[in-house]
């Protein structure tokens, strides 16, 4: 093993045998989950208003996701109990945890995303030239 690469932490299996890490990847990796996570980040957000930010997501979807995020214990739904419903969300400590990840992500995602797009395209060209 190369020194200067430092080693990875070896992943505990789950019952299902998906690794943590592999199973937090799924939860984000879904379309609107950062989107979501992001808007939250700036503090609570009525429903109404992450329907009007987050551009293209239906309210079914932005529901669905809401719940899961909820569910895993990234956000906190928060009731008012009024009359009309005012209902908003928040993130939870555990949510707020992910906020340096997110950001390193985002920065190493603006860093290489063109490197990404031309190593794409340079595998394509190689499958489609003929042998």
């Amino acid at each position: 093993m190369d020194s200067a690469q430092p080693a990875l932490p070896e992943q505990p299996e789950t019952a299902s045998g998906a690794c943590p890490s592999q199973a937090v990847m799924t939860l984000l990796a879904g379309k609107w989950a950062l989107p979501i996570l992001t808007e939250l980040a700036r503090g609570p957000v009525r429903n109404n208003a992450l329907l009007r930010r987050i551009d293209g997501v239906s309210q079914k979807v932005l529901t669905q996701n809401l719940r899961e995020l909820e569910r895993s214990g990234l956000i906190e739904r928060i009731d008012h109990g009024t009359v009309p419903p005012s209902v908003e969300y928040r993130l939870t400590d555990l949510g707020r945890s992910l906020d340096r990840t997110l950001v390193g992500l985002d920065r190493w995602a603006e860093r290489h995303h063109a490197a990404l797009a031309e190593a794409r395209a340079q595998h394509d060209l190689r499958r489609v030239e003929p042998e």
